[in-house]
Formats: structure tokens, sequence, C-alpha cells
């Protein structure tokens, strides 16, 4: 079967680096760039796309936003992972969505080929997580918790998550009450704070408020 492969990244050095090892040494030839959520979409409704090498944060929202919907809509699309966010935050939450292959972008180029090369054979493949001597508190929110998480770190209101996530106010507000619990934090300084230690990268350009 011929693979048609998008990269869907908001570096465009990444998504070119990654075309360029899938077509020169692993000869796919079919091989396009997305640099958001709406972009990658855009491509999947074509209809040809059989593989997703995606990151979790993307210029206009979260590849945890977007991936239940492909999973409906393209179920027999397989994706793999390819991002600087610590596995184990997010392993939970692709395991559901029966995602295998989770690369992090500091990889080898030696590694980097090796994994999309067992993604795109279908060869068996697992999350490898790093064992730390401290517990990661992230690793313990839900899925929709880390959704809520990545907007309460770019400054969002409740009520523009919210919409944002089409979702209640309150809804919202007690996701957000949980993120504060589970993670042992009170307030959005120590957040951010905590997720700087934890190295979970949270930028999404497009919804992020102006700073002043």
């Amino acid at each position: 079967m011929n693979k048609h492969i998008i990269v869907a990244d908001d570096h465009s050095m990444i998504r070119k680096g990654i075309k360029l090892l899938l077509m020169s040494r692993l000869h796919c030839k079919n091989v396009v760039e997305a640099e958001s959520c709406g972009g990658l979409m855009h491509e999947l409704k074509k209809g040809v796309c059989t593989h997703i090498i995606l990151d979790v944060v993307l210029s206009d929202g979260t590849s945890l936003e977007i991936i239940p919907v492909i999973k409906k809509l393209y179920p027999e699309i397989k994706i793999m992972i390819f991002s600087m966010q610590p596995a184990d935050i997010y392993h939970e939450a692709f395991k559901q969505y029966d995602i295998r292959y989770y690369l992090n972008k500091s990889a080898s180029e030696e590694e980097t080929v090796k994994c999309i090369s067992k993604f795109l054979n279908n060869e068996p493949g697992t999350i490898r997580l790093i064992a730390t001597a401290n517990n990661n508190p992230f690793a313990l929110l839900a899925p929709r918790e880390l959704e809520v998480l990545h907007y309460l770190l770019n400054g969002h209101a409740t009520n523009n998550i919210a919409e944002t996530l089409n979702l209640n106010n309150s809804t919202v507000s007690t996701f957000k009450k949980r993120i504060f619990e589970k993670t042992g934090t009170t307030n959005l300084a120590q957040l951010y704070e905590l997720s700087s230690i934890h190295n979970l990268a949270f930028y999404i350009k497009s919804n992020t408020p102006n700073q002043h």
C-alpha cells in the first residue's frame, strides 16, 4: 500500500527536516506538511492520508483536541507523536487512542529514522517512559484536564477556555480545581513554575493573548 504521510508541526524546520528524512532515508514519495490543527484537518479532508507524524502543541491548539476527531472520522489512519513534550505526561491520554509511537525531538537522526520506519511498517512499538526519582505530577491529569491546562498556562480566562473547547464554564472551573489538586498547586504562578521544572511546553501562538 502506498503511504501518504502528513507531518504536522508548527516549526517549519522540523517539518522540512522530517520530510527530508522520509523522502531520502525511507523512500517515501507522498509527504505533505501542516503547521496547525486546522491545516491538518484540511489535508485530511482530501482523503488520501495513511499516516500522521504529529506534535503535541500546534499553532492553534493541541493534538489532544483533534486526535479524538481524527480517530472518529478516519479510524484507519496511524498516528505517531513527535514532540519535545515529556512522554510520561501524555502516555495515558494517547494510549486510549492506541498511539504506540512517541518520539522525543531530541532523539538522534538514526533513532528517529528507526522509530519512523517501525511506525510506517506497523512493527511493534510502545511509548518508552524514562523513570525519574520524582513522579511527574502532570502525568496524573486526564486528557480533558491536559487540554484545559495548556490554555490556563497561555493566560486564558475560564469563559474563553469554555468557548474554545466547547465546554460549560462550570466544567472548566471543575477541571481547573482538579488540576490544582493533582499538581499540588494553588495558583497559576505555582503552576507556571511547576510546568517549567517538568519541561512542559505550552505556548500556543495564535491563542496566546498579548502580553504588556
